[in-house]
């Protein structure tokens, strides 16, 4: 009988993607969703904030007691590997650059710290999703941008292109395999083809003439990603009707604050002209970043009130060892902190109900998981929906005319 693998992700989807990467090279042992069952874990760690690494390591130390063997990648590998490793909290550390060898590293008798480098290329292809409904898609990793607040760059790399005839047949394959629904996703997804005279609606035109595409979403955009060849194809129908783009903040002096490229007017312009088109809209948001008066919090929430958002992905700031907002003055008190991010989200949640009361077209919805009776899908405005059948809907599409809004989501039965 082979050994039982459990993988614990955290963080964004470009994690999950690598994780199933993993997953599709192992062939001497088992992959298994409970973490119980399991002799080994792989820690596919985040480190976006000092925050983040406290999770993790607090998760190693759990697992730890329980005697499973335990390995670190991610992130995470490359700012607390070497004290995580060196404590002797982990069996071995590895790069993501370095993950094609799992099946290797994992038989290894002997403790390994091998971090890789940040210039690699993925060029791997998996056939599936292990517990999903939908498939990630990894177009390109590392960042050229630096944010004040912001590691990411320092642990990813700068930005490169996944190889396009490799994404292609990676959405081919996984479409044959029933997979109708693709996420996008990357460091900086919106800067695919850069310095290659690509872009990504390209890509993203190509990826929906292969046959069994039926929805396309991208993970984050920044506001000057959405540029006139993204436009394009604003009104295709394989282009799901929600789109997140990251403005992190919305007072302009705390844009430059943050070292941010965009600005409260043109996100305005922008996000007027999706909210036109009937686009459901997201954003990242950080709350109590160091020099986030008073007076500018209620700036910022003044002008967010001008972007029709609908989704909101909030952070309470958290310092980041390493960054330069980790050493800039007038912190913010977590008391504080936590009661803007209230006051952030009860608005956003209004504008979603509000959004979802105003929706005249069906809901196209995949459905991703449910029992009993009552399943749970996303409908093509990323919003949720809660269905009660008495046939078993799960990884199935459904449209759905009539339903009942409630504040955090709809509810129908089918």
């Amino acid at each position: 009988m082979k050994p039982k693998v459990y993988f614990k992700t955290f963080g964004c989807r470009t994690n999950l993607f690598d994780s199933q990467v993993m997953m599709s090279g192992l062939q001497d042992y088992e992959v298994t969703e409970n973490e119980s069952e399991a002799s080994i874990v792989v820690v596919n760690s985040c480190t976006v904030t000092n925050g983040a690494d406290v999770s993790v390591r607090g998760y190693i130390n759990s697992i730890e007691k329980q005697g499973k063997k335990l390995f670190l990648t991610g992130c995470g590998a490359h700012t607390k590997g070497e004290s995580l490793f060196g404590s002797g909290k982990v069996h071995g550390v590895f790069g993501q650059s370095e993950k094609m060898k799992i099946n290797t590293l994992l038989s290894s008798e002997s403790r390994f710290y091998e971090i890789g480098d940040l210039n690699y290329i993925d060029d791997a292809i998996v056939d599936d999703f292990v517990g999903k409904s939908r498939a990630f898609i990894k177009i390109q990793e590392g960042c050229n941008f630096r944010c004040s607040y912001c590691i990411i760059p320092f642990v990813r790399g700068d930005s490169r292109n996944m190889d396009e005839s490799k994404i292609l047949e990676q959405v081919s394959r996984l479409a044959s395999n029933g997979f109708g629904e693709f996420v996008l996703t990357g460091t900086n997804v919106g800067s695919y083809g850069q310095g290659e005279g690509r872009n990504i609606a390209a890509l993203m035109q190509k990826m929906s003439m292969i046959r069994g595409v039926r929805r396309i979403r991208v993970g984050s955009l920044e506001p000057i990603q959405v540029n006139e060849a993204f436009r394009e194809i604003l009104d295709e129908p394989w282009l799901e009707r929600h789109l997140h783009i990251a403005i992190q903040h919305s007072s302009d002096e705390m844009l430059r604050i943050m070292n941010r490229r965009n600005r409260h007017k043109s996100d305005v312009e922008l996000f007027g002209m999706l909210h036109d088109k009937g686009f459901a809209l997201g954003s990242d948001f950080i709350v109590g970043h160091p020099g986030e008066t008073d007076a500018l919090w209620e700036e910022g929430m003044r002008n967010i009130k001008e972007l029709h958002l609908t989704h909101i992905h909030p952070f309470t700031y958290s310092k980041r060892d390493g960054t330069p907002s980790a050493v800039m003055k007038d912190q913010i008190n977590g008391a504080v902190s936590q009661k803007r991010m209230a006051e952030l989200n009860a608005h956003i949640a209004k504008n979603n109900r509000a959004f979802r009361q105003n929706v005249n077209v069906p809901l196209e919805v995949l459905i991703e998981s449910g029992s009993a009776g009552v399943y749970s899908g996303l409908d093509q405005f990323f919003n949720k929906i809660s269905v009660k059948s008495d046939e078993d809907l799960s990884g199935n599409w459904i449209t759905v005319e009539k339903y009942e809004v409630n504040d955090e989501y709809n509810v129908a039965k089918f």
